[in-house]
């Protein structure tokens, strides 16, 4: 028996692929060389692949020569000799370099490998090892490797191969690599005897290094008794084949497919020609066993199949079985042809780069792995559809229905079938007919709204009777609220409110600045990027056909180029018209009746007149000064608060120090810029307390915490809370008391040392311990910031807004009147003067930026003011002879509106009977030529401007009656208010006539 000790050069060109054997030495039984038709055949395979290696001039060709337990007639009596021969295409590298191996490579071994019937254990994790194949396996066991390494070394290089089974109860197909080479290390002694088949084969040792030992397969073994545990080694009987007539016609017929299989399988892959190109070579006496033995060890079937082949002793049925694993090879080729074919039909130039990508495609679909995309989209659309079929109107179904047979049709490649795809996706996302359940409950509408919002009892009660008239109905529909208001009024908030209590899925989008009806009503599915309207998307996101959607600044629709969003939004709110609402990008109805529309508008003036028609207006006109002061403590106060991480025992603000932050920097009517100023508060308030953190925590002696007090107390002083004169004082107080516990620790321990040595250092840990606790625990303590009226400007500066009412007594000419604006309502005062005085020269100037109507209406009060002073003093020609000038203050504001007329007649009355009016006054009021007062509007937030102002009296027209005696009492309380019809009332009311 002889064996080669391959060269390390040459190792790893030998574990690259698997390498195959052939027995050279004649026997008698045995068919002789080439003329076996057997051999013809496979020198027939061989010619496939000689190409390759006559192209590669340094390919390496390997061949064993060994002697095995059957010959080539099946009685198992033949003798051989085991040589491997490495043969180089570049024969002059052989001969330079391996000249002097070539003779040593050879080693005699005896005795021979029948005569091994005790054997170390090999557990093979992946595959069985064939006789005539190596395989190199890994060898992590310290025992088994020196006593792998011992036999080489007594000339008995020789191990049993056995493939390891399955741990009970997992699948073969699931547990990876890297887990079957974990559990085989950890397998020891009667554990890897019962988990190792009982079949397996009589390796050589080849070579080892490091871990690494290459295995050469011999013959077929069977276990029949474990010896010793570790290493594991084991009695075995050496088994061979069933006898077998050779020149049987089925034995012959399966070799012979065989063959041919494995020709059509090496004409269409190139992936077997390395592995037979040595094997068909050299091949010297080939039988139908080795053959069986080959196909099966090349192919690609799992272990347990090669297995099976292995433990197979009939050389027919191993024929048989061999077949079966190459025909499904060749079966696997086919469809790989296939799959190729119908790729490469469908590549064009522009598709190249997906190649790849659709190959894995159409692998995974002749899998059954998964489907192709038209069919898993179809399934997925057909599943949404399913689940609300019965609420689906019909035509839209049919739609859909359509749309799906058109996809089936279209090729994924083409942008039809995008189109097609969004628009099914859009139509099945859409939940037709789902409704989320309203809650109708007044008390819990209430209690919602009161916990949300504080004042606005108006606007709740008209909220609780929509709720009421729904509950009644069963339906919350028919109506389209707009909120109008100031900005910071809480329009947004209450519209959230209302679909909390209501129990509807909220959904907010602006229309403020707005120019494109597509962004209403959707684009055309022919453009590029096509989208739905906004109320597609809102049903989309929501999940309901229920939900109440907030259309915030409508009063700043926009008109441009792409159409007016205006008159877009009347098929979207009126009712009886968005029961059918048709979005261009669906182009099928769409019922939104059931759809609660919510307006916020800080103008209605600036909506559309038929948009504003189909809406019922709430006005939210702002809050009074005690309104905002519970708003302040009850809402606004608590959240910056906890925003800033601030504990209530930290910080007080007094009421009088909240006063003031209203009434001298937040006179708005909302509370927006109140709340600005509260966080503006409060994160001073939090880098204080910061601070002081810091400086408490700093663990120092006496002189550092000084000096870091008197930094620390600079810091403050500059931020206007603590005076220097305290920090002195402070500082001083520290230093007093750090020296007199410092005094008191050194008598204390000093006497200790003369009671107690032994107590001495825990008596002083103890006490050093003690004072830090003490210290950290006045640290931690820290004190109240107080925020008062005093210290108010150290925190948000100084007053933007100063007293509205310039003047204490107002001279002749001036008068206060009351204006509504965007922010609420406001005092302006309107000032006369006399410019100059001669025969004819009666005239009027305006300044003060005034819109038309206001400047028509200086001319009106100009001419009714001239006609009642004629009527009051006929000899008076005052305004038929003097130019007047006449200004409203406040230049840089524009300033528009008819309800300064009363004011102005009043204005110029003042100057031409030279008699101011009546302190704390003010007034409003639209004047005709004939001194009829007609109505106003702004109510609520004309009084709620004089309150602020501190006016007592003020003189409204009749015809605002009724508003007036709708406010609440906290408004209306300590105001003198008058009505007139007539200019003649106010000028009774407006002037002291007591007065000299």
């Amino acid at each position: 028996m002889l064996k080669l000790l391959s060269s390390s050069r040459n190792l790893h060109a030998h574990i690259a692929s698997p390498c195959l054997r052939a027995t050279p030495a004649p026997s008698s039984g045995g068919a002789s060389g080439s003329s076996s038709p057997l051999l013809r055949a496979l020198n027939s395979i061989a010619e496939l692949s000689r190409g390759s290696s006559s192209r590669h001039p340094n390919f390496f060709r390997r061949a064993f020569f060994c002697s095995d337990s059957s010959s080539s007639g099946g009685d198992g009596t033949g003798r051989g000799v085991l040589v491997e021969v490495a043969l180089k295409g570049d024969d002059s590298d052989a001969d330079a370099g391996d000249s002097s191996n070539s003779s040593s490579a050879i080693v005699p071994t005896n005795p021979r490998p029948e005569d091994y019937l005790t054997v170390l254990a090999l557990p093979l994790p992946h595959r069985p090892l064939f006789p005539g194949f190596y395989m190199p396996i890994n060898v992590k066991d310290p025992k088994l490797m020196a006593a792998l390494q011992e036999a080489r070394k007594r000339q008995a290089p020789y191990a049993g191969a056995f493939l390891l089974k399955e741990e009970p109860g997992s699948d073969p197909n699931v547990v990876s690599g890297s887990e079957s080479e974990k559990s085989t290390d950890s397998l020891k002694g009667k554990d890897l005897y019962n988990r190792l088949h009982e079949v397996g084969t009589l390796a050589q040792i080849s070579t080892i290094q490091g871990e690494q030992v290459v295995l050469i397969g011999h013959r077929r073994l069977r276990i029949t008794e474990m010896v010793s545990e570790e290493p594991l080694t084991v009695k075995v009987d050496h088994i061979k084949d069933k006898p077998y007539n050779k020149d049987d016609d089925v034995v012959k017929a399966t070799s012979f497919e065989v063959i041919s299989t494995l020709r059509d399988v090496l004409k269409s892959s190139s992936l077997w020609r390395d592995h037979v190109q040595t094997y068909t070579q050299h091949i010297g006496d080939f039988n139908y066993s080795r053959l069986a033995d080959f196909g099966a060890a090349i192919s690609g079937a799992s272990k347990l199949q090669c297995q099976e082949v292995l433990e197979e002793l009939d050389v027919h049925n191993r024929l048989r079985l061999t077949l079966e694993l190459v025909k499904k090879e060749m079966e696997i080729t086919k469809i790989q042809e296939s799959i190729a074919r119908a790729i490469e039909e469908k590549i064009s130039t522009e598709q190249r780069r997906y190649l790849l990508n659709e190959q894995l495609k159409a692998i995974k679909k002749e899998l059954g792995l998964e489907t192709d995309d038209k069919t898993a989209l179809s399934a997925k659309f057909r599943e949404r559809i399913e689940e609300n079929k019965e609420h689906i109107p019909a035509p839209v179904l049919q739609v859909i229905q359509e749309e799906l047979t058109k996809l089936q049709l279209l090729e994924a490649s083409s942008s039809e079938f995008n189109v097609t795809r969004n628009y099914l996706d859009w139509l099945t996302a859409l939940p037709w007919g789902n409704y989320s359940d309203e809650n109708f409950d007044v008390l819990h509408a209430q209690q919602i709204l009161d916990e949300d919002h504080y004042g606005l009892s108006d606007v709740k009660e008209r909220i609780l009777e929509f709720i009421a008239v729904g509950k009644l109905r069963g339906t919350a529909q028919g109506k389209i609220i707009c909120l109008s208001g100031p900005p910071g009024v809480g329009k947004t908030s209450i519209g959230k409110s209302i679909a909390r209590a209501l129990n509807r899925k909220f959904f907010r989008f602006s229309v403020g600045g707005l120019s494109d009806v597509a962004e209403i009503k959707g684009h055309r599915r022919t453009y590029i990027g096509a989208m739905p309207g906004k109320m597609v998307q809102c049903l989309k996101n929501v999940g309901t056909a229920n939900p109440l959607v907030l259309i915030d600044e409508i009063d700043k629709l926009g008109r441009g180029h792409s159409g007016d969003p205006a008159s877009a939004m009347l098929e979207l709110l009126d009712p009886e018209q968005n029961a059918n609402f048709l979005d261009h990008y669906l182009d099928v109805p769409i019922d939104l009746s059931k759809v609660l529309f919510v307006c916020t508008a800080n103008v209605v003036d600036t909506i559309p007149t038929p948009l504003l028609d189909r809406m019922e207006v709430i006005a939210i006109a702002g809050y009074i000064t005690d309104e905002k002061m519970h708003i302040a403590r009850d809402y606004l106060e608590k959240s910056t608060r906890d925003a800033c991480g601030i504990k209530p025992e930290q910080v007080e603000m007094t009421d009088a120090a909240l006063l003031t932050l209203i009434e001298s920097y937040c006179r708005e009517a909302g509370v927006r810029n109140l709340q600005k100023q509260i966080e503006k508060i409060y994160r001073k308030i939090a880098l204080q307390l910061v601070r002081k953190g810091v400086q408490g925590e700093a663990p120092v002696s006496g002189v550092q915490i000084i000096q870091d007090g008197e930094a620390s107390e600079e810091k403050a002083d500059d931020a206007g809370n603590i005076s220097s004169e305290s920090v002195e004082a402070n500082v001083e107080g520290q230093t007093e008391v750090t020296i007199l516990e410092a005094d008191i620790v050194q008598a204390e321990s000093s006497s200790n040392q003369d009671s107690n040595p032994t107590d001495q250092s825990t008596d002083l840990k103890d006490s050093l311990e003690t004072e830090k606790q003490e210290e950290s625990e006045s640290t931690s303590t820290v004190e109240k910031v107080l925020v008062d009226k005093s210290n108010l400007t150290d925190y948000v500066g100084k007053p933007v807004f100063h007293a509205e009412r310039i003047y204490d007594q107002t001279p002749s000419g001036v008068v206060m009147g009351l204006a509504w604006t965007a922010m609420g309502g406001s005092t302006l005062y309107i000032e006369t003067t006399l410019v100059e005085q001669g025969e004819g020269k009666g005239a009027l100037q305006l300044t003060g930026q005034l819109g038309d109507v206001m400047k028509e209406s200086a001319q009106i009060a100009h001419t009714y003011a001239r006609a009642a002073l004629l009527e009051k003093e006929p000899d008076n020609q005052f305004f038929a002879n003097t130019k007047l000038h006449l200004h409203v203050p406040a230049g840089a504001t524009p300033k528009d509106g008819p309800s300064a007329g009363c004011t102005m007649i009043t204005s110029l009355l003042s100057v031409a009977m030279e008699k101011p009016v009546r302190k704390d006054l003010a007034m409003t009021g639209e004047v005709t030529l004939t001194g009829k007062v007609l109505p106003i509007g702004g109510v609520k937030e004309k009084t709620i401007a004089a309150r602020r102002s501190g006016v007592k009296t003020i003189i409204f027209p009749s015809a605002n009656r009724r508003d007036f005696d709708e406010l609440s009492p906290q408004v209306k309380e300590g105001l003198d208010v008058h009505f007139a019809d007539h200019y003649s009332q106010i000028y009774e009311l407006a002037f002291d006539f007591d007065q000299n």
